[in-house]
């Protein structure tokens, strides 16, 4: 037997494979099994020979995770820093700087474990979400039939499934009674497709009419499904749009850090010529204090457990970072069946046509008596569940025989004795031009053309007809023929909306999220669908995409009508493309449903939340979820770069003005108990934005600038009079061991005063910047509040009684500790005016000039102009990579090497699939053979 070799590109390559489809007696042989079904050792054997039939996810190493929070350049100068503490300042008679080497990567590892174990968490939550998920398959083992987890079917066995279940594994048909499979989310067929022996079914695929067995061809990765699931998972694109937002928030702390390095190195060494050792502490104080190191961890822990808290309502998410994305969420896409629809036909009572003499509720019986009760179809289901009371459907008569629908005859029959009256009856139902043949006794000009009529406005609503015929029998022989078919009605059959979707639209319109439909559907039947949710009925087919809007219309150009459509129909993978690129074309972020491998390509470049709850619920639930965790993450970078440049600022105004050297080793601390609190605020309480978020960073870094320079003025002033005045002696009788004011500006007690004062007030400034009104009117989290008060307390512990000559400080009286306690309290009320004049200046006009700029290209874009992008440069482009690489830092130490190219299969390409798949499985088994085999 010759062995195939295929690489994904080669995989539908006519020159490459063998184009013959494989007779179902040959699948038998080369899968080396019969319709008995194998047996459980044989299958154990496989499961260790072709692996378990689900789709591996790439593991990763959870060391190598969590080195990666080590793994950025805001990391990266503080791994810098520690080598200056530990290699550098190693000089002038004097030991290595041990002490800030080792809060350095105390720190390092404190946020590291922190990010790690709450990533961790996240991930297992979503795992255990999945893991929930498993589907069963009825598997043939042994000769007998049970009911094992579909992971654990291999090559060979033989399966069966029903309607309603999902074909567990690609598979060749040996037996099919009526079998009708939905492919749709494979190969996009908008209709389920008939099948008979020897035909393929795919794993995923769904079984709508009819019972079949299989024998199994392929599991797992090898399915055609896993073949496009694993390679739209290979996609490396990993600068995401928020690694671009940490790029440029860090190039702004760093930029500030630089600029203010330089600056003292120009001040320190060229103008006071300060010592090698004195300036490098000085310098060290703006890298460690600097350098917002938390960032990255912090925005990790609030994602991972922003995921966590989506996973209880049902929204897995596959890419942390969709999170934030979906926070920004301007128009959402939905498909229509199952998502805004419930995927279950229904009759619609109130749109009842008859014929005759029965009524609407004779008709609706009868038409029940017309369908099956065990093992239905769509439309039976729909028809006897129609009735409220299903038992209803066989009451009162007994059954004689009965003709299921079939493709040739296209209508379902059957004979039945009333039991009360002890006659003979037939009822049929079917499709409208079928019966109406059949109609003999009422088939008048009058009868027809109201039947068209009425089959006309149905299609016209996107309702389905199914007409209902009566006759009775004379005689006690049920094969007889009767006295005629009379038609006595027409049923409309229609997929109705789920009851939580309008409310659901309601709630995604008050988010500041535009809901359009986008189906496969028949034009009608979306409109009608979009009228009864209140979506609109302005939807147009597909064909415009390509065609553009009519001559003499209202729209100017494309873009146009697809901005102002309620939905598309007809539309096919490639359409939702153009729908959505256009979208994005006009400065919308778009969320997109869809339903399966034949939108892989699509879903690369869109929304990443996985919903398997039905309806659109999960996911405007996920959009108010976002909202709340993308508030959660603007509020800690507006604060991590005001302290940026609290610090960098303060300490180097300090340096320059008194000569003052603060201790390393006492920012450190300040870090420390800064990043404590910080983490709490992946919890903290705060209010989802009612419009769609965006990053605004000119806004953030305006803010950062206003708050920062204004606590650097609360601790130049504070030392200012400490140094310049005996204020507080005068007024208080504090001093600085017995003396009336410093003896230096770097006397150990001042060093002290200033620890506290910073570390207070600057842990105090996320109060201020987690509110949209006064710090006072939105409370809090709990955790965020104990945390605040430990940090506050410990630091004031610090402040009384460090006294460590290391760092040089000394500990302070409680007088002392109250006055900066006073000091802060008087500098941090006026906050909140700050940020409220920010607000109505800077704010405002930066706003009115965006919004200028988004009107004129809307006019550009309406007048057919090209829009005005901004190119990036590279520079830029590999900055943002850097940021990125915590993730491709692990891709590249535990690669698993996998296919290299996307793929795409057209349904005239299946039956071929599956005749590889056969060979490439019985190749395998021919290298391993059973050593039981005779």
């Amino acid at each position: 037997m010759s062995l195939i070799e295929l690489k994904a590109e080669d995989l539908y390559d006519k020159e490459k494979v063998d184009l013959e489809t494989i007779v179902i007696d040959d699948v038998f042989k080369l899968l080396q099994c019969d319709e008995s079904g194998l047996s459980q050792e044989e299958a154990q054997r496989r499961i260790e020979l072709f692996g378990p039939n689900k789709l591996e996810q790439e593991e990763q190493n959870a060391f190598l995770q969590f080195l990666s929070f080590m793994w950025n350049p805001l990391s990266w100068v503080m791994e810098g820093a520690a080598l200056v503490a530990i290699v550098l300042s190693n000089g002038e008679g004097q030991p290595p700087d041990w002490q800030d080497f080792l809060g350095i990567v105390i720190l390092l590892f404190v946020n590291s474990t922190i990010g790690f174990y709450e990533e961790r968490n996240a991930g297992n939550a979503v795992k255990a979400l999945m893991d929930s998920l498993a589907p069963k398959a009825k598997v043939k083992r042994n000769g007998t039939w049970s009911e094992i987890e579909s992971a654990g079917l291999v090559p060979g066995d033989m399966i069966s499934f029903k309607i309603g279940d999902i074909v567990p594994a690609d598979c060749r048909l040996t037996e099919a009674i009526n079998v009708s499979i939905d492919q749709a989310a494979l190969t996009g067929e908008s209709l389920p497709q008939s099948k008979k022996v020897a035909d393929q079914c795919f794993s995923g695929s769904t079984c709508k009419q009819g019972e079949a067995e299989g024998v199994v061809i392929s599991t797992g990765a090898n399915t055609f499904f896993g073949r496009a699931a694993s390679l739209v998972g290979q996609d490396d694109d990993t600068t995401g749009h928020l690694q671009k937002i940490l790029a440029q928030i860090g190039s702004f702390c760093l930029v500030s850090i630089g600029i203010f390095v330089v600056a003292e190195i120009l001040v320190l060494y060229a103008g006071f010529r300060y010592n090698y050792r004195r300036g490098l502490n000085n310098i060290l104080v703006l890298l460690i204090g600097g350098i917002p190191i938390a960032m990255p961890t912090v925005l990790s822990v609030t994602l991972a457990v922003g995921a966590q808290q989506l996973a209880k309502h049902k929204a897995i998410v596959t890419r942390i970072t969709a999170i934030e994305e979906l926070a920004g969420v301007t128009i959402l896409c939905s498909d229509k069946t199952g998502t805004l629809t419930t995927n279950k036909l229904t009759i619609d009572r109130a749109t009842i046509r008859t014929y005759g003499p029965f009524s609407a509720d004779d008709v609706m019986l009868l038409a029940a008596y017309a369908s099956r009760t065990e093992n239905q179809d769509a439309i039976d289901t729909s028809v006897v569940t129609a009735l409220g009371d299903t038992s209803r459907a066989r009451a009162g008569i007994k059954l004689l025989d009965f003709k299921p629908f079939n493709p040739v005859d296209k209508r379902t029959e059957i004979t039945y004795l009333e039991e009360s009256s002890g006659k003979l009856k037939r009822v049929t139902k079917g499709m409208t031009g079928i019966i109406i043949e059949l109609c003999t006794r009422n088939k008048t000009d009058e009868i027809e053309n109201k039947l068209e009529a009425d089959v006309e406005e149905f299609a016209s609503r996107g309702l389905r007809a199914l007409a209902v015929g009566y006759e009775e029998l004379d005689g006690d022989d049920p094969e007889a023929e009767g006295n005629g078919f009379e038609l006595i009605g027409l049923l409309a059959i229609f997929d109705p909306p789920r009851e939580d979707t309008k409310q659901t639209i309601d709630d995604a319109i008050a988010l500041g999220v535009k809901v359009k439909m986008v189906t496969g559907d028949q034009l009608a039947i979306a409109k009608e669908t979009g009228r009864r949710l209140g979506l609109g009925d302005h939807m147009y087919p597909a064909r415009v995409l390509k065609d553009g809007p009519p001559p003499g219309g209202k729209h100017l150009n494309l873009d146009d009508m697809i901005l102002d459509a309620d939905g598309f129909a007809g539309v096919f993978p490639e359409h939702k493309y153009e729908i959505v690129k256009r979208l994005q074309g006009l400065g919308h972020l778009c969320a997109m449903t869809g339903d399966g491998a034949n939108d892989a390509q699509l879903f690369l470049a869109l929304t990443l939340v996985l919903p398997w709850r039905p309806g659109l619920s999960t996911i405007v639930h996920a959009i108010r979820g976002s909202r709340i965790i993308f508030q959660r993450m603007r509020n800690y970078s507006i604060y991590a770069c005001a302290v940026t440049i609290r610090i960098v600022v303060c300490f180097a105004i300090l340096a320059f003005a008194f000569k003052f050297d603060f201790p390393p080793f006492m920012v450190l601390i300040i870090a420390l108990l800064n990043d404590g609190t910080i983490m709490t605020l992946s919890v903290d309480r705060v209010l989802p934005s009612m419009t769609p978020d965006a990053w605004d960073l000119a806004e953030i870094f305006s803010y950062a600038v206003a708050y920062g320079l204004y606590l650097t003025a609360s601790t130049i002033a504070l030392v200012a009079i400490i140094m310049r005045t005996t204020f507080f002696y005068d007024k208080f009788g504090v001093t600085f061991n017995g003396l009336p004011s410093p003896s230096s500006a770097n006397d150990p007690q001042l060093h002290t005063i200033v620890y506290l004062q910073v570390a207070i007030i600057s842990q105090a400034l996320i109060f201020v910047t987690r509110s949209h009104g006064f710090f006072f009117m939105e409370r809090p989290s709990v955790a965020l509040m104990v945390a605040f008060c430990i940090a506050q307390f410990v630091s004031s512990i610090i402040a009384a009684y460090g006294d460590w000559g290391f760092t040089q400080i000394s500990a302070i009286s409680g007088g002392w500790i109250g006055i900066v306690w006073v000091w802060n309290i008087v500098w941090f009320s006026p906050l909140d005016w700050i940020k409220f004049a920010m607000k109505a200046t800077v704010i405002k006009k930066m706003r009115e000039r965006h919004d200028r700029k988004v009107a004129e290209a809307a006019v550009r874009a309406s007048e057919g102009g090209i829009p005005i992008t901004r190119t990036q440069s590279r520079a830029a482009s590999i900055h943002e990579s850097l940021y990125s690489n915590r993730v491709s830092f692990i891709r590249r130490a535990a690669r698993k090497v996998g296919f290299g190219r996307k793929i795409s299969m057209k349904p005239e390409e299946l039956q071929r699939f599956s005749s590889i798949q056969a060979q490439r499985t019985g190749a395998t088994l021919a290298r391993n053979p059973s050593r039981t085999a005779a």
